[in-house]
């Protein structure tokens, strides 16, 4: 793999990490009501689940689906399902008060801001099509072993990555005493996106 086609890899993975979607709405959303180190687990959920979609691309899921596009539709509609019920529950607790850790509410555990991070990324399979893309137009046949663990790591650290940094942002005291303010308008804004986004998932 030479390494021009790498940095077009590297390109087309970093534009794919920091285009808004289910993951990065749930990153801003978990550093602003749970804090940083919550979010930085979700996370690194979401960029295990980019590796899977990954690694799923690589074994020709991409192709599966274009010759089974029923297979694509169910998953889409599984994971619209999942995005329209995160922002169900946003909506209809958007009026309760906030509650912060030192009033007694704890954060969630790593281990369940991992696997909601997980569950997140992998609730919408369009990324295993466009990885399949990706890896079709870049990596040429016979890429060596070590350059395609290069290639997870770069997903890895882009799609991790970047949502920490969005988690850090929202984190941010500033961040917090807007939401705090603001509480009911931002998590009914969070959930009707999160909504539209279940929705055009599962009926697109």
């Amino acid at each position: 793999m030479t390494l021009a086609a790498f940095l077009t890899f590297a390109s087309l993975m970093l534009l794919g990490a920091i285009s808004p979607g289910p993951a990065v709405l749930m990153s801003a959303r978990t550093g602003l009501t749970e804090g940083f180190r919550t979010g930085a687990m979700l996370a690194a959920g979401i960029g295990l689940g980019a590796m899977f979609w990954a690694a799923m691309a690589l074994f020709g899921l991409g192709i599966v689906f274009s010759a089974t596009p029923f297979l694509l539709k169910a998953l889409k509609l599984v994971g619209g399902v999942f995005l329209v019920w995160i922002a169900y529950t946003l909506i209809r607790h958007a009026a309760d008060p906030f509650v912060t850790a030192d009033a007694g509410a704890l954060p969630r555990s790593p281990g369940s801001a991992l696997r909601l991070g997980l569950y997140t990324q992998l609730s919408n399979p369009k990324p295993a099509v466009l990885m399949s893309v990706i890896f079709l137009g870049t990596v040429p046949q016979g890429t060596p072993a070590w350059q395609y663990a290069a290639l997870f790591a770069v997903i890895f650290c882009f799609e991790t990555g970047w949502n920490v940094i969005v988690a850090r942002i929202f984190s941010l005291d500033r961040s917090r005493q807007a939401y705090i303010r603001l509480k009911p308008v931002i998590d009914c804004s969070f959930g009707l996106l999160l909504g539209l986004l279940g929705l055009k998932l599962a009926l697109l």
